[in-house]
């Protein structure tokens, strides 16, 4: 059965359906932010996961729960703390990063809880909010950051480089990188170079437990990827 024909609720979202192709079927699940569930009901129904979900609007909450999903209440930041460790297979983090104020935090919680996280957030990089910041002075604005500055909930904005950066300093594996441009088009990375900083509208990154002590010591191949100049 073909994914996208087989599940409406992601077809109109290439993000949505590059997570899902990083995922196991059969494995445990927790989506974070997961808003109305979409997501999540497509990797329940599809990919057979045990999958859970935390959401902190209570709009979100309510949809997500009538597709008898089991998403509950919460703020990332406080409840991740009290899941155990290597409770999951995946945590997503899928559009949320931007929107989180302990971004460190947050991530060794991920991989804390969690064999791999999935990570995926708008590109201040890109060119066209580049643009708009160079030549027109106005905060950026583009179709993945919406919000005028003064009423928008993202607090944090990144680069692909910047991000490839702050895995590296926290070291943690990024064990795959897929920029989306703003056609739509995925293409999977070896490495994040200034052309993909400037043409990808978003990315999605697959990201592991850190590298051991021995390990990076060792210079290991699993070091997390490198930018290309």
């Amino acid at each position: 059965m073909n994914r996208i024909q087989s599940s409406p609720q992601i077809q109109n979202r290439i993000d949505l359906q590059r997570v899902a192709d990083m995922i196991e079927p059969g494995s445990r699940v927790l989506d974070v932010g997961c808003g109305d569930g979409a997501l999540l009901d497509y990797l329940v129904h599809f990919k057979q996961v045990d999958g859970r979900g935390i959401e902190l609007s209570q709009e979100g909450v309510n949809r997500s729960v009538s597709l008898g999903l089991a998403v509950v209440q919460g703020d990332a930041e406080i409840d991740l703390q009290h899941y155990p460790s290597d409770a999951f297979d995946y945590v997503i983090l899928s559009q949320t990063l931007q929107s989180i104020y302990d971004v460190r935090g947050t991530l060794r919680e991920l991989l804390r809880i969690s064999r791999h996280a999935i990570v995926s957030f708008p590109n201040l990089g890109y060119w066209r909010v580049r643009f708009d910041l160079l030549v027109r002075g106005r905060s950026p604005m583009s179709e993945k950051l919406p919000y005028i500055w003064c009423d928008s909930p993202n607090i944090r904005f990144c680069t692909l480089t910047d991000f490839v950066t702050l895995a590296g300093e926290m070291g943690f594996v990024i064990d795959r990188i897929i920029s989306i441009d703003h056609s739509g088009r995925a293409m999977p990375r070896d490495t994040v170079g200034r052309w993909t900083n400037w043409l990808a509208e978003e990315a999605i990154y697959l990201l592991s437990r850190e590298v051991s002590p021995d390990s990076a010591s060792q210079g290991s191949a699993e070091a997390p990827l490198p930018a290309e100049q």
